[in-house]
């Protein structure tokens, strides 16, 4: 363990001392026992046990927490036997509105009590919601996308502020024998979704939030002209000589917590990152602890084409969304829990996001991370992840349509073709996959 990780562990504790302190008193105390099923694992997954004592502390409840890299595989399983976790922590909003559908996950709404309204912006309650009727998950954990990393030691100068400037700042780069941009695809199972979030975000910014809406929700076809060059513009960066360090080949191979680690060499092997917020904390972990502000910073992915006067910022997110799937008084309890201030305070401590707005941007300990819970909880414009949103069968297409376009752009109109295919055949099978209908807020 090395000392950053020791620190992180030491405040977190700290924490979980000082929320268990102030609650906790005996009319709170349900005892017994819930089961939580999660992505954490690892290191993440001590840091996240370490956060549920906060309750256990305060009901006198025992969370039976399982973690896990195939979340939606076992999930799933779980779910077919009909043994469920009580409570499930995803990343998709997709697969929980499959289960909503099929009546397995069950509505919120009396269970978060009147702090949801007040303690989480307009924006992030409706993209919650996803165009259902009902309250089904509420964010756990959020990320901030839309977002180029860089390590201003070896970049010093102005952020480029448009996409003439990204791209005159990458051809500089490439001009004096360096490397621009690092990328990896890895990701186990769920491998290219780095490259989905590429192309989302593309999009977002070519044609603007009604297009990226129409897309998300399943009546835009694949083959649409601007869906096409958001890919191509895609194409150009990881295409282009020079442009992406080892190439295509090495990004299929490289896994994507590992892909920055060359913009902290010396001499760098690559420059620019595209990734979302939570990569922050893998940047942490290289060799040296790299540091918040003197190591590594952000600035937005600039827009593409015109943009209206006045028009503000659309950023992407995602989000770990908890779901209830068994109605016990202490799976309500620990869904509530997580989803307060208490429960969410713990996020900063462990270089992650947080919703809450009572946690507050004094909770996060560098002025990078100030800056991004500033976009989180008060930009007017939030984008939830597409692919998240989109029914299973065709966000794992989405995936692995990536990975063959990065090894051959020359399939894009095939990939695309079947891609739309998918979209067509669900369309025609509503009630098999759901469509989610808000993929933005406001």
């Amino acid at each position: 363990m090395n000392g950053s990780r020791q620190l992180v562990l030491v405040t977190l504790v700290l924490v979980v001392l000082a929320n268990a302190g102030a609650g906790g008193c005996a009319s709170d105390r349900l005892g017994g026992a819930v089961s939580l099923l999660g992505p954490w694992t690892g290191a993440e997954e001590d840091q996240f046990r370490q956060a549920l004592r906060v309750f256990s502390a305060r009901t006198g409840t025992q969370v039976d927490y399982q973690g896990t890299r195939a979340l939606g595989q076992v999930l799933l399983n779980d779910v077919q036997q009909g043994t469920p976790h009580d409570v499930a922590v995803l990343p998709s909003p997709g697969e929980l509105a499959r289960y909503a559908a099929e009546h397995a996950v069950l509505p919120l709404d009396d269970v978060v009590g009147p702090e949801w309204e007040s303690e989480y912006s307009p924006q992030w309650r409706k993209l919650a919601r996803a165009g259902q009727d009902g309250l089904y998950a509420v964010p756990i954990q959020v990320n901030l996308k839309s977002i180029v990393w860089f390590n201003p030691r070896r970049l010093p100068g102005d952020r480029p502020a448009t996409w003439a400037d990204l791209t005159a700042l990458t051809g500089a780069v490439v001009a004096r024998g360096d490397t621009p941009w690092c990328m990896g695809m890895g990701a186990s199972a769920t491998s290219g979704w780095p490259g989905t979030d590429w192309i989302e975000d593309i999009l977002l910014r070519q044609a603007g939030t009604e297009v990226y809406q129409r897309w998300v929700a399943g009546t835009l076809p694949w083959t649409d002209a601007r869906v096409r060059r958001a890919w191509q513009t895609w194409g150009e960066i990881t295409g282009g000589p020079g442009q992406v360090r080892g190439g295509a080949e090495s990004a299929l191979l490289t896994d994507f917590a590992d892909a920055a680690r060359a913009m902290f060499t010396d001499p760098p092997g690559c420059f620019l990152e595209h990734q979302g917020s939570f990569i922050a904390g893998a940047y942490r972990g290289y060799p040296g602890g790299p540091r918040a502000g003197t190591d590594f910073d952000f600035f937005p992915l600039p827009r593409l084409g015109p943009v209206a006067a006045g028009a503000s910022q659309s950023w992407e997110v995602s989000a770990d969304m908890a779901g209830m799937f068994r109605d016990t008084p202490q799976a309500r309890a620990l869904v509530r829990f997580l989803a307060s201030a208490d429960g969410q305070r713990i996020w900063p401590g462990v270089g992650a996001f947080s919703a809450n707005t009572r946690v507050g941007r004094q909770a996060y300990g560098d002025e990078v991370s100030r800056r991004v819970i500033d976009e989180l909880t008060g930009s007017d414009t939030l984008c939830f992840d597409a692919s998240d949103l989109m029914p299973a069968t065709l966000r794992n297409a989405f995936y692995r349509a990536v990975l063959t376009y990065l090894s051959d752009q020359s399939r894009l109109d095939e990939l695309l073709g079947e891609l739309d295919q998918i979209r067509r055949e669900l369309a025609d099978r509503p009630g098999d996959e759901p469509w989610l209908t808000v993929s933005c807020a406001p």
